[in-house]
């Protein structure tokens, strides 16, 4: 029966393996379908960014008590799932806490009552964010963006860990019973608590739900690993290369095209045109995914939909129908469907959607005010707006479209070089007529 039991945990382990590797390899090549220009200067400042922003959490802290919640989930993640090896051994090789002979008892007990407490404090922390969600109605949780699966994806990754945590406890719960039964030494803190829900089962019953809690833990944590891959919840390890490769300009510094800029300073004279030449580009802006930087797409799979950005977004505030987290949202729905497209019929072919129009707005598009309000507010410094401003140059340069306001701005610049509607020799008269008055 041991035997058996080994050979079904290997294969369940390693089609969780291939499951993830494969979702994984898929994630990273709809992230690559963007383009590489992508700033990897300043290794050490970039490194240490990821290690406060990211490791560290710091900008989660703005708002303390969720910061504190998320840090007892993030802190639990990390500690509890460090007893899966054990787990993994014990299922592989047939034994039974096999750290424990690596190990002094009392040693061994201390890091399992370490291993519970942090799982009681992700148990509390997953509930008091459904509550946070489901009860208290916070706004940002509740924008149209989120209606229908965004909404079910967070109560379930809640409900999953409660779950994982409550088949731990109990797990060690049975064991401790089923252990002491012979030689009475086995005792953990928390799990103890549940033992007196089986004072009235017998042995052969404890046994068997010890083996249910144990599948049950180790098949949901399987599950949950590929789970993650597929929900909002892929930030638990795209956090660490996001905050690494953020841009580390200053936030009110809007990148220029430098062939555009370079045509410009022809025009007027600034630069030699035979010394400058100005390259060739294939499209101004975005229209799709593939014009985006792969930073951007990896951005849009690192978002929480925490709504911090769109909280914060003066459009939004106002009522209008951009959404930072939205066109977040939107960019990873798509690398996701072109990706899916080019497996199916090849990695030169196209669906003939695209990401401007298709998913996103003009009217989403043109009520950004490019304050940068939703990078500061992201809390792992992601940048909705270089998605909004490439998306926004492609409608203006190559679609000539944009608010009223704003065509006659483009008509004044293109034929008086200023935003202001008056002659090129005009343009200091002002400053004659006020000498001469």
């Amino acid at each position: 029966m041991q035997i058996i039991s080994q050979i079904l945990f290997s294969i369940l382990a390693a089609v969780a393996v291939y499951l993830f590797i494969k979702r994984g390899v898929q994630i990273k090549k709809n992230i690559l379908l963007g383009n590489n220009l992508v700033d990897r200067s300043e290794p050490n400042t970039r490194f240490k960014n990821m290690i406060r922003v990211a490791f560290g959490q710091q900008k989660m802290f703005a708002k303390p008590i969720p910061a504190l919640l998320h840090l007892m989930i993030y802190v639990g993640f990390l500690v509890v799932n460090l007893e899966m090896l054990e787990i993994i051994i014990d299922g592989i090789f047939g034994t039974h806490r096999a750290m424990s002979y690596l190990m002094p008892w009392g040693l061994y007990t201390a890091f399992i009552n370490l291993f519970e407490f942090f799982a009681v404090l992700v148990i509390l922390s997953c509930v008091a964010f459904l509550v946070r969600r489901n009860i208290m109605h916070i706004s940002r949780f509740h924008k149209p963006e989120m209606a229908k699966w965004p909404t079910l994806d967070a109560n379930l990754i809640l409900i999953f860990e409660i779950l994982l945590m409550f088949f731990l406890l109990n797990m060690n719960a049975t064991d401790s019973i089923i252990q002491n039964a012979s030689a009475p030494n086995q005792s953990f803190f928390f799990s103890d608590m549940f033992i007196g829900l089986y004072t009235s089962a017998s042995m052969d019953t404890i046994i068997l739900a010890e083996r249910i809690y144990w599948w049950a833990h180790i098949c949901g944590v399987f599950f949950f690993a590929n789970y993650v891959l597929l929900s909002k919840h892929l930030h638990i390890f795209l956090a660490f290369p996001a905050t690494y490769f953020a841009n580390l300009s200053p936030k009110g510094k809007l990148p220029n095209m430098d062939a555009v800029t370079t045509e410009v300073k022809i025009m007027l004279g600034l630069e030699n045109p035979n010394s400058s030449a100005p390259a060739s580009i294939a499209r101004f802006g975005a229209k799709d995914v593939e014009d985006l930087s792969w930073r951007n797409i990896l951005n849009a799979y690192s978002c929480t939909e925490c709504g911090r950005c769109t909280e914060s977004c003066p459009a939004n505030i106002t009522g209008k129908k951009l959404s930072p987290r939205k066109i977040m949202m939107d960019v990873r729905d798509r690398a996701d469907a072109l990706g899916q497209y080019k497996i199916k019929h090849g990695a030169d072919a196209h669906d003939g959607l695209s990401l401007a129009d298709g998913y996103i707005t003009e009217e989403e598009l043109f009520a950004c005010t490019t304050c940068n309000a939703c990078t500061e507010a992201c809390p792992i410094n992601l940048n909705p707006l270089e998605i909004i401003v490439d998306l926004r140059r492609y409608k203006a340069m190559e679609e000539s479209k944009g608010p009223t306001e704003w065509m006659g701005v483009y008509q004044n610049l293109e034929t008086n070089f200023s935003p202001w509607k008056m002659p090129v020799q005009d343009r200091f008269k002002w400053a004659t007529e006020a000498g001469n008055s």
